[in-house]
């Protein structure tokens, strides 16, 4: 019986060959009996529709783009460079110590605690996006190795914050202003040419419902998470020396650097904002826009940070002798992890393949439609709606993608069954972080896989795609049932979802 569960125990390279072979048959299949979809987009304030058709890989073109788009599809992997750039500055603050004399004084904090924390950074980390995932995933791993704790369940918790959380937080994120763009025109362009979305208009569920998720996701991951993962013991360089004089200053000159990136971000000040975007005329736009020298820079300031503090800590602590010491401790954290970027060449072919398909798109066009055709309303509405959001995402992680197929249709039908576009928006985001959670198509989940394989120090177990989703499953179907007694909470009592703006018209 053990050797027939090892035999079906596949590896994640073999599990995306096998998964790029049934997007090529799906392909074909579609191809053949000429299943379409009819997608409606926003066209000059008017609604316009086209058919999306499936491209068969088994023909002349397709055959074309399998032979000449492999290194294109690669170069399309954004993670990749995020992940680079996040590595160098998490190298030099193991190679230096300094997260050694930082957090090996915290060995003594337990894991209820330290759940929380993890569960909680994670959730507001959304704020910068999908840049959250390459910054948080690897810090996360280093932090809980040198607290004496699993790097794999801390990695773990921290991706269920940042995918079931990406609804919620402190801060206003920029996916919220952007949705916010398309619901606009999208109830405008039918029912309310006088709606105007405001970025404010869900902060009330938004806020609230990170604090309800922090403190029911730690307590559903310690009950149903923890205990499938053995706690171990990882090995911390012992020759590295601690000294309390180089960490304040490396503290010191933290801080100082923090306050010179707050200053540059705050508009109005003499010689301040040159992180933002003055084209805009609102301040989340300005922070967290797509041409945001901030938002495009953030990984890459927070690896400077390190770099910068590392070396003040490293030089004055003697665990850097020279510049050689130095140049090689950016490559710390690369220990180990060459098996990402074979992972992420294979997960960049399938979805490359999977986007020439239209597969994704075609799926998500029809289920749209027969959502618009059936006459529900009300709460079964909301739930049908959510589910169908969920299952899209399986196959089109990608949030503005994702919502530019869904907006124009799903939103004038939920204002026609008197519930908000802003509400509806918010509907949608909570649904789309679920479905990122349990997708192998979903960019960050191969990363994630990447970091467990890293940290998984058991030989008797393998980290695999579909063995890691039945690890998560249990709690992400838990808080999926959270987010829906949230959501139908506001809706049924009536409470206002953001400034000024309601469930219901």
């Amino acid at each position: 019986m053990k050797k027939r569960k090892e035999r079906l125990s596949l590896g994640p390279v073999f599990t995306i060959m096998i998964m790029i072979l049934i997007i090529m048959i799906t392909s074909f299949i579609f191809s053949i009996l000429q299943i379409r979809g009819d997608r409606t987009s926003i066209v000059n304030g008017t609604l316009e529709t086209s058919v999306v058709s499936v491209q068969n890989i088994f023909s002349l073109s397709g055959f074309k783009y399998l032979l000449s788009n492999t290194i294109t599809n690669l170069h399309l992997f954004e993670p990749l460079y995020f992940l680079i750039v996040s590595l160098i500055g998490i190298g030099i603050g193991e190679k230096s110590g300094l997260f050694k004399a930082v957090f090996s004084n915290s060995r003594t904090l337990k894991i209820g605690p330290l759940t929380v924390i993890t569960l909680f950074l994670s959730i507001i980390s959304t704020v910068i996006g999908e840049y959250s995932f390459a910054l948080i995933l690897p810090f996360v791993g280093v932090l809980y190795k040198y607290m004496g704790k699993n790097p794999v369940y801390g990695i773990l918790v921290s991706f269920i914050g940042l995918t079931i959380g990406y609804a919620s937080g402190v801060f206003i994120n920029y996916d919220t202003y952007s949705l916010g763009i398309l619901t606009e025109a999208a109830a405008k362009v039918e029912v309310d040419p006088n709606y105007i979305f405001s970025s404010f208009s869900t902060y009330y569920i938004f806020l609230s419902s990170a604090f309800i998720l922090t403190i029911i996701g730690s307590m559903v991951v310690l009950k149903f998470l923890e205990p499938k993962l053995p706690s171990t013991e990882t090995e911390i360089e012992e020759d590295l020396k601690v000294d309390k004089s180089a960490l304040m200053y490396s503290n010191f000159t933290l801080i100082l650097l923090v306050m010179i990136i707050i200053y540059m971000i705050i508009p109005g000040l003499p010689f301040s904002g040159m992180l933002l975007d003055r084209s805009q005329k609102e301040y989340i736009p300005m922070l967290l826009g797509e041409n945001s020298p901030f938002r495009n820079s953030i990984i890459f300031i927070v690896s400077v940070l390190f770099m910068i503090c590392g070396y003040i800590y490293g030089r004055m602590s003697g665990n850097i002798k020279n510049s050689t010491d130095y140049s090689v401790g950016l490559s710390k954290s690369f220990d180990n992890l060459g098996y990402v970027f074979v992972l992420m060449f294979f997960a960049s072919q399938m979805i490359g393949l999977l986007n020439y398909t239209n597969l994704g798109e075609v799926v998500a066009t029809i289920l749209i439609n027969w959502l618009s055709s059936v006459n529900f309303s009300g709460i079964i509405l909301i739930l049908t709606f959510f589910i169908i959001v969920i299952l899209i995402s399986i196959l089109v992680p990608g949030t503005l993608e994702k919502y530019s197929i869904v907006s124009p249709m799903i939103v004038p039908l939920f204002m026609r069954a008197n519930i908000t576009p802003d509400f509806t928006q918010f509907i949608f985001q909570v649904a789309d972080g679920i479905g990122k959670s349990i997708t192998p198509i979903f960019m960050y989940f191969i990363v994630l896989i990447a970091f467990l394989e890293k940290y998984d120090t058991n030989e008797k177990t393998k980290t695999t795609i579909f063995g890691t989703i039945r690890v998560l499953l249990p709690s992400i179907l838990i808080l999926t049932g959270v987010w829906i007694l949230i959501i139908l909470g506001f809706y049924i009592i009536g409470l206002p979802i953001g400034v000024g703006t309601q469930t219901t018209l």
